[in-house]
């Protein structure tokens, strides 16, 4: 068996970004970008009045008191002629400033009637002004590659100019269940059957990852069964698979691929859940053998498919988000897997509190969906007391 680090690091190694592809603006949120921005022109385009007021010359004001005639009205959007000498001109955020003016007066520091305005203060050049290319200028570096674009990055990039972007493909993730007993949803389960359910799980986990979910549907026991429902993954990024990769009679997984040419490069991880994972590669597309209970399936997805996903995505994978917590309940010592308890968080005054719940089946879905983190044990790990601080993986952001 192999550490769970070790496994991360394995997983990446082999991860190649996907093609880059231009899409529209629009459709840019959540992608990660494949080339530097740069911006395509200068914003502000010219000084601009940061608020409504009266655009001037400083040295036209010099004490406070000085009425000045209102030669101008200007709206944002309009290019204004210039500001005659001893003159203000009236002014809204975002308007630009005419040539000649080098500051303005907010309206609340001013008395104005139908053509002048009395100044009740003594302004210094420069106030109230945002200068040309304040924000960026034309042919600034803006985003850097590798950037997963949110809300913001994509406002940026309008705004500098852009209307498509360069991002990598999203990876295609095709998923294949595996065993005699599992039924679909909405098929009535007969006899000791059971329904396949992880699979909705994991196509909204790629969903929210980057992903693109291709379902595969549900491979009974037998070799040529699952290598014929694993033919249509062939241009996949990665082949995922559920149950059949164990050491029983009816793990067929590794059999059945290895034909296809698959390649395994680790089988068994230190962990619990989730011990029996395989990962691997046939030709481009690299597979992950998820274990057959459902928990155990979803917990590997979180720590092994999610930053395989964000390397294939061309994104920078820094780990699973981790927080500290105070034990509201003893735990006893570990043994030599790492384990990752479901528990319920709380408060204690400003602390965070974590308490495990008492039954941690791999097979228990009813406690993982109302966990509220994994609670983090490493090997060999000591008894600890109540009121012990540990480390926890907040579920509340993923599930």
């Amino acid at each position: 068996m192999i550490s769970v680090a070790d496994a991360e690091t394995r997983i990446l190694a082999a991860a190649r970004p996907t093609p880059a592809e231009t899409v529209a603006l629009a459709d840019a949120h959540g992608r990660v970008l494949a080339a530097s921005l740069s911006a395509r022109r200068t914003h502000p385009p010219r000084d601009v009045s940061s608020m409504d007021g009266y655009a001037l010359r400083a040295a036209d004001a010099a004490q406070p008191g000085v009425t000045l005639p209102i030669a101008l009205r200007i709206q944002a959007g309009e290019m204004p002629p210039p500001l005659p000498p001893g003159a203000a001109a009236r002014i809204f955020t975002g308007a630009a400033l005419p040539d000649g003016a080098d500051c303005v007066v907010i309206q609340e520091d001013a008395s104005a009637g139908a053509h002048a305005v009395t100044l009740n203060v003594a302004p210094r050049v420069g106030q109230h002004v945002r200068k040309a290319g304040y924000d960026f200028a034309a042919g600034a570096d803006l985003i850097d590659a590798g950037t997963r674009l949110g809300p913001a990055q994509i406002a940026l990039a309008a705004a500098a100019g852009h209307a498509t972007l360069t991002v990598h493909r999203r990876p295609r993730i095709a998923f294949l269940a595996t065993g005699d007993e599992l039924v679909p949803p909405g098929i009535a389960p007969q006899g000791v059957q059971i329904v396949a359910s992880t699979g909705l799980a994991l196509a909204a986990l790629t969903q929210r990852w980057g992903g693109v979910f291709h379902d595969l549907g549900i491979a009974r026991d037998d070799e040529t069964a699952i290598r014929d429902a694993v033919r249509p993954a062939r241009d996949a990024d990665v082949l995922v698979t559920q149950g059949g990769a164990s050491v029983g009679d009816a793990d067929l997984v590794k059999p059945a691929l290895q034909p296809l040419g698959l390649d395994v490069d680790f089988w068994k991880i230190a962990m619990r859940p989730g011990k029996p994972l395989m990962f691997g590669r046939i030709g481009a597309t690299a597979v992950l053998g998820l274990p057959g209970n459902p928990v155990s399936a979803l917990v590997c997805a979180q720590l092994f498919l999610q930053p395989l996903i964000a390397a294939l995505s061309g994104a920078s994978w820094a780990g699973q988000p981790r927080r500290r917590a105070r034990l509201a309940a003893p735990l006893k010592a570990n043994d030599q897997r790492q384990d990752y308890l479901r528990a319920r968080l709380g408060r204690d005054g400003d602390m965070l509190t974590v308490e495990a719940f008492p039954l941690q089946d791999s097979g228990n879905l009813s406690t993982f969906a109302r966990a509220d983190a994994l609670l983090l044990r490493a090997p060999h790990a000591t008894a600890a007391e109540a009121g012990a601080t540990v480390e926890i993986i907040p579920l509340t952001d993923v599930f």
